[in-house]
């Protein structure tokens, strides 16, 4: 076979959408323009990235020193506009797919390409598949998993309950992937896996929220186009998201005028600051909180943005299978709301048994050296990262605004904070921004422009992006929490 991947034939009968990164069946009489947006972002103006990218060399220094495919792609571009934070993002990465390690490289790639199919993440796919192939390898497991060894397709349990419900994970899970026999996996190769398997869920959630555009280079296959039926694209009708919508108005979402909108915001922080200097709520109140801020979470749904068309009116025209399925086992398989599961008792996780600084660390570090301080840069970078702005303002501590964000995934998730103060959370996320948060880190393939447009709309897009950097991390550290959690039990 063809060591270039699948046959041009077969990559001939599908395109990619650029909205929502599906995979399109092209056999059907439909017409075939140029992409709506241009530059690295469809929810981005290019004028904002490009400015970023063309005055800050830093930028172009890190490319060349650790990316991985050698050029400024478009993720980078969009991250670019943190530069601090690209730095870190970008060292993590390249040690785990390029440096010493205890998984061969092309797993390394192909790993990445699994993690990416649970969230339909063509655009991930794409490029791993590439990388796949040149580090050597073998082009006919690009075929699907029943091509790969056994104990790659061993993996898919885990795959699947990190990326959706990680508070499943057990001991057990560990145990199976570690017995011995010929296909079992050893605890450093496992490790990285994890880690590679969070990253990239994660990052999913990043390129979807940023609306990251499939990149125009000509040698990637075949993401450069968008797909319209009757002028407009079938998964913009799915997504209520089409070229109407696209300036969205604000009643939708029972939106105050964006620019009250900020000073609120502004007032209810400050207020908060006062209301915390003066009393200190009790333990059993902050629990009760976070309680309530879990349940009402269960509410939030990104299902009240796709009331006009449902998806399954356009399944025949969503190849998912074809590019997507092929890398993953149980697809229907998604996030489930933590709270929902309360009939079965699934404890709540406290943060304070089982913490990344004092156990998650040590124990990744260990059994898969140097990268624990590199994750632990990274998280503490987006999470301090501040300019002191909020949109026109100057001077501003976002402290608590950034808590709040991070916070709130991992609330989304089952980890609770036992001194952090979830009423926080449910004075400074205002409903859309919540919506959002929770589509971009529970179910990213469902994102739309109408979303990222209808929250902070006084914000720079500068600062949106930091708001996706926060919900990636804050996801990539919840998955690795309940991963490393369940490989301590196995191991005591």
């Amino acid at each position: 076979m063809n060591r270039g991947g699948s046959s041009p034939s077969a990559a001939a009968s599908y395109l990619l959408c650029t909205n929502c990164r599906k995979v399109l069946r092209k056999d059907k009489r439909i017409r075939v323009s140029q992409p709506l947006t241009r530059g690295p972002s469809a929810f981005i103006p290019e004028k904002e990235v490009v400015q970023a990218n063309t005055v800050d060399e830093r930028t172009n220094f890190l490319v060349e020193e650790y990316s991985t495919s050698g050029r400024l792609d478009n993720i980078t571009q969009v991250m670019s506009l943190h530069t601090q934070y690209l730095e870190s993002f970008l060292r993590s990465q390249f040690y785990m797919l390029r440096m010493d390690g205890p998984l061969p490289l092309p797993h390394r790639h192909y790993i990445a390409i699994m993690a990416a199919a649970r969230h339909q993440c063509s655009y991930l796919i794409n490029m791993h598949v590439d990388e796949f192939l040149k580090t050597g390898g073998i082009a006919e497991w690009l075929n699907g998993l029943e091509y790969v060894p056994q104990r790659l397709k061993n993996l898919n349990e885990i795959n699947k309950l990190l990326a959706h419900r990680p508070w499943l994970i057990t001991k057990e899970h560990i145990q199976k992937l570690v017995k011995t026999g010929e296909n079992n996996w050893s605890l450093p190769e496992l490790v990285h896996a994890v880690v590679l398997l969070a990253h990239y869920h994660a990052l999913a959630s990043f390129v979807f929220g940023s609306g990251i555009n499939p990149e125009r280079d000509p040698e990637i296959s075949n993401g450069l186009r968008l797909i319209p039926v009757n002028n407009f694209c079938v998964c913009d009708l799915a997504n209520d998201n089409n070229i109407e919508n696209a300036s969205l108005t604000g009643s939708n979402f029972g939106i105050v005028d964006s620019l009250s909108e900020l000073e609120a915001l502004m007032e209810r922080m400050k207020r908060l600051q006062e209301e915390r200097e003066d009393e200190e709520a009790s333990q059993e109140e902050m629990t009760t909180r976070f309680e309530k801020e879990k349940k009402e979470s269960l509410f939030v749904v990104s299902g009240d943005t796709f009331h006009s068309f449902p998806l399954s009116d356009f399944e025949d025209d969503m190849i998912i299978t074809s590019d997507v399925s092929r890398y993953i086992e149980d697809p229907g398989f998604g996030y489930e709301d933590f709270a929902r599961r309360g009939e079965e008792h699934l404890p709540t996780f406290r943060a304070q048994d089982y913490t990344w600084e004092n156990h998650g660390f040590s124990l990744v570090n260990r059994l898969y050296s140097d990268i624990g301080h590199l994750l632990d840069e990274k998280f503490r970078m987006v999470y301090n990262l501040t300019y002191n702005t909020m949109a026109t303002h100057e001077d501003v501590d976002t402290t608590m605004l950034r808590r709040a964000l991070f916070n709130y995934v991992h609330c989304m998730f089952g980890i609770r904070y036992d001194d952090y103060d979830y009423g926080e959370v449910n004075q400074l996320l205002e409903r859309s921004l919540k919506v959002y948060i929770k589509t971009v880190t529970c179910y990213p393939e469902r994102t739309t422009k109408r979303m990222y447009d209808s929250y902070w709309r006084q914000f720079k897009h500068s600062e949106k992006v930091h708001v996706n950097l926060l919900l990636m991390e804050a996801r990539m550290q919840a998955e690795l929490l309940y991963a490393l959690r369940a490989i301590t039990r196995h191991l005591t």
